[in-house]
């Protein structure tokens, strides 16, 4: 059960001070990752700021990053943690880095190629001239430094791999940008049965609309195919909120291309007649992005 465990247990158990992060040393992520569960607001907002400064620092990752991502995820997936949806959301920026939707369907082994020509050692050594600000006087270590920073980013992808499950179940959440948020984590990962399902299930009332709209959009990114998500996304092209519709509209055109039913491109078409946006939890392109995007893949930008 979500919050039956303690989400730090084996946090002292990691040797923080033997990894590096963007400043150093990462001896100060544990009392960040404990800050987490302050009741205090404002010491919340400041442990995810000083994290996100140190362990995803300008979109790179660092030796720490890929350590820090499990205690993330049960973070939030412990209902009394406070700023959930703000716990996945700097998740998602340690798993994923600064990756735009045009990177999706993303496949990590492209992109994380380079990852391979570099070892543990050589990684650490990097790491520590990096912090010590020396990196540009060796030049045989700073030739090592892009390969290391895509071996770090390739870590933090795949310790977020491990908990696809978590982001599955918070699809359920009464919180329409937790469940968001998690709707979008799923796009980057291969999809199994249960995410299927999951994205499928999400409801498409008032309440969650922004939830099902972020689920939409990770559908029509989806390689897999599927007659019951298009279906689904067909029946949605009806639905009473008009995020809902403009983005199950969205998701077919990238799925189905020409083979669009006639009904989805007069969603886009009114939606873009309109000038109807909207912002999805999880999303940096705005709805009117997805629009004019689907229309210009169907030639009609």
């Amino acid at each position: 059960m979500a919050g039956s465990a303690d989400p730090l247990a084996g946090l002292d158990q990691v040797p923080w001070g033997s990894l590096h992060h963007a400043y150093g040393p990462a001896t100060d992520v544990p009392g960040q990752l404990r800050a987490l569960r302050s009741a205090d607001a404002p010491t919340r907002s400041r442990a995810r700021s000083e994290l996100s400064g140190t362990v995803h620092h300008q979109g790179t990752r660092w030796e720490a990053s890929r350590h820090v991502v499990p205690f993330l995820a049960a973070l939030a997936d412990d209902p009394t943690t406070g700023d959930r949806a703000e716990v996945v959301g700097l998740l998602r920026a340690v798993v994923l880095g600064d990756r735009r939707d045009d990177a999706l369907p993303f496949d990590p082994r492209r992109a994380f190629a380079a990852a391979d020509g570099i070892t543990d050692d050589q990684a650490t050594l990097v790491a520590r001239h990096l912090a010590a600000g020396d990196l540009c006087e060796h030049d045989e270590v700073a030739g090592l430094a892009g390969d290391a920073a895509v071996r770090w980013a390739a870590d933090a992808f795949h310790a977020g791999a491990r908990h696809t499950d978590r982001y599955v179940r918070w699809l359920a959440e009464p919180d329409p940008q937790l469940a968001g948020h998690a709707a979008e984590l799923l796009a980057w990962f291969a999809p199994d049965e249960a995410a299927l399902a999951g994205l499928v299930a999400v409801p498409a009332d008032g309440a969650h609309a922004a939830a099902r709209a972020s689920a939409n959009l990770t559908l029509g990114h989806c390689p897999v195919d599927s007659a019951r998500t298009d279906a689904r996304l067909s029946r949605l092209l009806s639905a009473n909120t008009a995020v809902v519709r403009v983005t199950a509209a969205v998701a077919l055109a990238r799925r189905l291309g020409d083979r669009l039913p006639d009904r989805a491109l007069d969603v886009l078409v009114e939606a873009r007649g309109a000038d109807f946006d909207a912002e999805v939890p999880g999303w940096d392109r705005s709805v009117r992005g997805f629009v004019a995007l689907a229309l210009h893949r169907l030639g009609l930008g």
